[in-house]
């Protein structure tokens, strides 16, 4: 594992700090008048998934993590425990719903994810940006019932209830933004 300056860290860069697994998620470079230049990060917990802010001086040292990402597949949902599988290797993984976090809401079987593994164990998975998934429940429209951009609420594959336009009907492919949970477009199979 190597060792870094404060004036190396990035945003995406995964260090230890009280031997725990650290991702810093957002950094602001601040030079005062006077003294050593200042790094005000923001760094998320690997293992509880906790965010806090730290600020650094230049020249302090860190220990990089070794962290590294895998692309693996869903398989199946067991109670509070997702199963994936690493598809090269066919090593299986077993996260928890808290370790999932929100992504639980738009996973669905065979799907890749990215995950984050410390010590060869995931810690974390990683969605696409944007997902494509079957509108599997969804109310009857009657044209003459719109408003200017009026919505409906419908359940997708994933389980995850969306606010779509009123046209989109059931059976449908709808693509979805994983970062805010909105509805995209309408997308054609």
């Amino acid at each position: 594992m190597a060792g870094i300056e404060a004036g190396q860290l990035k945003r995406g860069l995964a260090i230890m700090l009280e031997n725990v697994p650290h991702l810093l998620v957002g950094m602001e470079f601040v030079k005062p008048g006077k003294g050593q230049a200042l790094y005000k990060c923001r760094l998320k917990n690997l293992n509880t998934g906790s965010q806090f802010d730290r600020t650094y001086r230049s020249g302090e040292r860190f220990e990089v993590a070794d962290v590294e990402d895998r692309d693996i597949q869903f398989l199946y949902r067991e109670g509070e425990y997702f199963h994936f599988m690493n598809s090269e290797t066919y090593e299986q993984y077993q996260l928890h719903q808290d370790d999932v976090g929100e992504a639980q809401n738009f996973l669905v079987d065979s799907m890749v994810v990215k995950a984050l593994l410390f010590d060869g164990r995931p810690i974390g998975i990683e969605l696409p940006n944007f997902v494509v998934l079957e509108v599997t429940q969804s109310e009857a429209w009657i044209k003459g019932d719109t408003a200017s951009g009026a919505t409906k609420p419908v359940e997708v594959a994933s389980g995850y209830t969306v606010q779509v336009p009123l046209f989109i009907k059931q059976g449908e492919f709808v693509k979805i933004d994983t970062r805010t949970g909105d509805y995209v477009e309408r997308v054609n199979k």
